[in-house]
């Protein structure tokens, strides 16, 4: 494998992984946000999509060395777009999180071939149910809702902002 030069910008394939990864580090911290808050008979799911996050946050860490890069590191803590006082807060945070997951997924499909736009086009798939399950209801093009004109103002922002990669709280 040929590492890129230190002033060689890096591939759509290598940006677009390390925003997903950016996205799933944010989707592991609020789903530990959230898990509390979660309805009993749901723990079950918010559980499973956690360890999902985490299963895949690894694997993107791994794709990101495969492809020379050097992983985006997690923050300490992410702004969450609202509080998370009460189960409804907490089901909607779940459904913005996979939002925000699908719309990191649909850049990634976008900038990757073969096996590794497969790979990605899955985790779309999996974000996109996930969110119409939290939500009761599913969205036309899961991955671009976000950008569309009438979207929530906390999904409008690209994905690693919209991760809150750029916005850590101390």
């Amino acid at each position: 494998m040929t590492l890129p030069a230190e002033d060689e910008a890096p591939s759509p394939a290598l940006t677009a992984t390390q925003a997903a990864l950016a996205a799933e580090h944010a989707a592991v911290y609020g789903y530990g946000v959230l898990g509390a808050r979660v309805p009993e008979k749901r723990r079950t799911e918010a559980s499973a999509a956690y360890d999902g996050h985490r299963a895949r946050r690894d694997a993107l860490q791994r794709t990101v060395r495969d492809l020379g890069g050097a992983p985006v590191a997690a923050d300490a803590a992410y702004a969450l777009p609202f509080a998370v006082a009460d189960t409804a807060s907490a089901l909607r945070l779940a459904a913005v999180l996979e939002d925000r997951i699908a719309g990191a997924c649909s850049d990634l499909v976008r900038a990757t071939e073969g096996p590794a736009r497969a790979d990605a086009a899955g985790a779309l798939r999996e974000a996109a149910v996930r969110a119409a399950r939290w939500r009761g209801g599913n969205v036309a093009f899961p991955g671009l809702a976000e950008r569309a004109p009438d979207a929530d103002p906390a999904a409008t922002t690209g994905p690693v902002e919209a991760a809150g990669a750029d916005t850590p709280q101390g």
